[in-house]
């Protein structure tokens, strides 16, 4: 391992697109910390990058082993500390807002929001957030989504865990300007990953609801939309250009969806929205 490569870290990697981020930036001259969860993760993962990646072993929610991950790699990248942190892990779901168990609501936000902000706040003095700091301010790249931006029905838990990702990734920025950190969301629209392929039954917790039938629909039409999904290395791009460019972008939104959210109004965005998941 060269030491003059730059160190990124990426939480998430063991698929889709912390996997292809990894693969991307090693490419590209960076030294990759990555996060998994399980231990078999981490010896797939160093076997398909036996050079210049370390794996993380430690999950988004739990503190303690954050605490032991950021030791890790505080021995490890020294006085140069990390380039970049991307929060790219996240968990989603489907269902309506009216049934959803709030068991459901609160484990998506402690993995999209809670372990978010938990991860940046451990990691933040490795990325300059100190006083006399010994090398150049890091960067927090924030994986969002259009669903950060644009709801469709039935996915409105994890809309509202990437509204609160947006709303993180605008307050971080701006509080952390006086270390020189620069705080940046990237905003994907469908990305082909392997996780289009696993297929999904119905969910049928609410089949005795009035929402059944487009619940017993949601499957297939997610699964349509990972087909014609962008690939994977659309976001990968984005991420680099984030940590590389002298000046990021504070957004780099990868559907033109985002674009026209901010264009039309709310009933011109219903009428768009319903219909692609199943409402007339």
């Amino acid at each position: 391992m060269t030491t003059e490569r730059p160190y990124v870290l990426i939480t998430g990697v063991s698929t889709g697109i912390g996997f292809d981020a990894t693969r991307y930036l090693i490419e590209r001259g960076y030294h990759v910390l990555g996060s998994v969860r399980k231990a078999a993760d981490a010896e797939r993962m160093q076997k398909e990058f036996p050079s210049h990646f370390t794996p993380l072993l430690f999950d988004v929610t739990d503190g303690a082993a954050i605490a032991t991950a950021v030791e890790q790699v505080g021995k490890l990248v020294g006085k140069r500390g990390l380039a970049a942190l991307v929060n790219n892990s996240g968990i989603s779901g489907t269902a309506p807002l009216m049934h959803v168990p709030m068991a459901d609501v609160r484990q998506m936000f402690d993995v999209n929001v809670f372990g978010l902000l938990q991860v940046t706040q451990a990691f933040l003095p490795l990325l300059g957030a100190v006083k006399n700091c010994p090398h150049d301010p890091g960067r927090v790249i924030n994986i969002s989504s259009i669903s950060g931006g644009l709801v469709f029905p039935f996915v409105g838990t994890y809309g509202a865990t990437k509204h609160a990702v947006e709303a993180l990734t605008d307050g971080l920025r701006r509080e952390l300007s006086i270390f020189g950190i620069e705080v940046i969301g990237i905003e994907p629209g469908n990305i082909k990953t392997p996780i289009w392929e696993k297929g999904s039954a119905a969910d049928t917790r609410f089949a005795q609801t009035a929402y059944a039938e487009h619940m017993e629909k949601i499957p297939d039409l997610i699964a349509e939309m990972g087909r014609k999904g962008d690939p994977v290395e659309t976001v990968s791009r984005a991420i680099h250009k984030a940590i590389s460019a002298s000046r990021p972008k504070t957004r780099y939104p990868l559907t033109f969806l985002w674009r026209l959210s901010r264009l039309l109004g709310d009933r011109a965005l219903d009428r768009l929205t319903k219909p692609a998941m199943g409402i007339k």
